[in-house]
């Protein structure tokens, strides 16, 4: 009797094969339906640049391009991104150098302590692809899903226009 009650209150969880393309390489996992984006980049492929903070989707430091789109990925669960490419921090790089954003990003003191900056040069990826010349409200409100508790913005916004600037 204390079996089947046991398998009642705990049955087995049925785990779920997933193909997703991540930095232009295709993975193949297998996870519970409860695994979270986030926890398969940073725990399974060890791609630590896409950050777990608030957890909610509130902070945008965990911020990847699933399918060209910025998302939050500790909002997005593992087998919902089947079949999609995403694209993290470390998979921005051009031929082993920094992508332009990034480069902008570390001329301009656009970071403190680094742990918002992933989220914010995918931000800022995600504007410029979609608005070449974004002007500072623009900026401003494709930025606002990605808190920063260091800087106060100014190197931030002085990074992306310096970007916005040298990808025209």
């Amino acid at each position: 009797m204390a079996d089947s009650k046991k398998t009642l209150l705990n049955p087995p969880i049925a785990m779920k094969k997933i193909m997703i393309t991540i930095n232009c390489q295709a993975i193949e996992e297998e996870v519970n339906p409860t695994t979270r984006l986030v926890d398969i980049l940073r725990n399974h492929l060890h791609l630590t640049g896409t950050k777990i903070s608030c957890g909610i989707g509130r902070c945008g430091a965990c911020s990847v391009l699933l399918d060209n789109k910025l998302v939050n990925a500790c909002m997005v669960m593992a087998y919902q991104a089947e079949g999609s490419q995403v694209i993290t921090i470390e998979g921005i790089e051009q031929d082993g150098l920094l992508h332009p954003i990034q480069q902008a990003f570390l001329e301009e003191g656009g970071f403190q302590c680094g742990y918002c900056t992933p989220g914010m040069v995918l931000a800022t990826k995600a504007l410029l692809e979609e608005n070449a010349h974004p002007d500072d409200n623009e900026i401003k409100t494709a930025l606002s899903g990605n808190l920063c508790r260091c800087t106060g913005y100014g190197g931030i916004l002085r990074a992306v226009r310096s970007a916005r600037d040298r990808m025209l």
